[in-house]
């Protein structure tokens, strides 16, 4: 197809200056900033799409700023005066590819910017399609995207879960945790699973809706002895969201020879000082087997993930009610949204509509 010569203007936010701790949304030092700027025509192959839905996510903290170096990050970051980047969901507006149509309904995990317009390749736009029992397709930016995938790949490939297994899941109520506990129930088979959150309202919906065994609020002065109240035979496998004094607790309650899947660390993501682990030699004298991952390692799966996984939504077996969090708003509240991951403001995946 003929690529368009056509030119859009667009409210975009771009990455004003790396933060040192928790981004800065206002003031001389703000981290973000708003600017209009014109698109360029199409390109072959490309798409023009209008947002309708922002991804929010705490990953996207080390997009900006971490202490990884960016040739060795697991995609390329944001660089200062770059657009800011997020998963969307957005309807095609322009076509410049024969594979997509205006009023298509597009996803992109990761590559999608904090824009009202922005455009797309055609190649990594996956298209929506209807879900089963009319459930909202906001769930591909959740359940049936990057969360559900990290929540299963975590789980089977790096944390080797099973039936039988007692299996451990951190920042249990929010977008990853709150699948993974699901999955480890009824996909897997655990034997007994519990959740750590960071609420004694947000440990009801984890064990009451959800069906963990037991759901432990790590921010009760009891933490600690709650959590070896609820594991008395200790944990085959962790799934680590947080790090920090949850990991450092958790080292004491894994069993020799088990596992640490880690899928995150949002307890340090705005914080300037060095994590502390102060039973660190647990790893040794349990031989506990630690092991990072990233849920894009495992793509050549994600189909049969998805099917499995949308499967157990169709059937029951998969709860995604209550399982979002929708919150309106216009591009200029964007930043402020999604820093309300790092305060708890979500229950499971926390989503911007875009009203334009």
């Amino acid at each position: 197809m003929a690529s368009s010569t056509t030119q859009y203007t667009t409210k975009q936010w771009i990455l004003a200056s790396k933060p040192t701790a928790a981004p800065v949304l206002s003031g001389p030092d703000a981290t973000f900033k708003l600017q209009t700027v014109t698109l360029p025509p199409l390109k072959e192959g490309q798409l023009l799409g209008k947002v309708r839905y922002f991804s929010n996510d705490t990953g996207l903290r080390n997009f900006i700023q971490s202490t990884v170096a960016p040739e060795r990050f697991y995609v390329p970051t944001v660089p200062v005066g770059s657009p800011m980047r997020s998963g969307i969901i957005a309807e095609v507006i322009e076509s410049a590819s024969p594979d997509f149509k205006a009023g298509d309904l597009v996803l992109d995990f990761h590559l999608g910017t904090w824009s009202e317009l922005v455009i797309l390749d055609a190649a990594t736009s996956q298209r929506l399609a209807p879900l089963p029992n009319n459930l909202p397709l906001t769930h591909y930016l959740g359940a049936f995207g990057a969360s559900g995938l990290a929540a299963y790949t975590g789980l089977v490939y790096a944390g080797g879960a099973k039936a039988g297994d007692t299996i451990v899941i951190s920042a249990a109520a929010g977008a990853t945790g709150s699948v993974a506990i699901q999955i480890a129930l009824k996909l897997l088979g655990a034997k007994r699973v519990i959740g750590i959150a960071g609420s004694d309202e947000k440990c009801a919906w984890v064990r009451d809706q959800l069906g963990a065994h037991a759901c432990v609020n790590y921010k009760s002065p009891t933490f600690v002895e709650d959590l070896k109240a609820a594991t008395p035979d200790e944990v085959d496998v962790y799934f680590d969201n947080v790090g920090g004094h949850v990991l450092d607790a958790m080292l004491t309650r894994v069993k020799r020879h088990g596992t640490i899947a880690v899928c995150g660390c949002v307890s340090s993501y705005n914080s300037g000082e060095p994590m502390s682990l102060h039973n660190w030699f647990e790893v040794i004298s349990n031989r506990i087997t630690i092991r990072g991952f990233i849920m894009l390692d495992y793509m050549d799966k994600a189909p049969g993930i998805l099917k499995d996984l949308i499967g157990a939504a169709a059937d029951g077996r998969l709860k995604l009610d209550d399982g979002q969090t929708v919150v309106e708003g216009r591009i200029e509240e964007q930043p402020e949204i999604w820093m309300r991951l790092f305060s708890g403001g979500n229950q499971g995946k926390l989503l911007t509509k875009l009203i334009v």
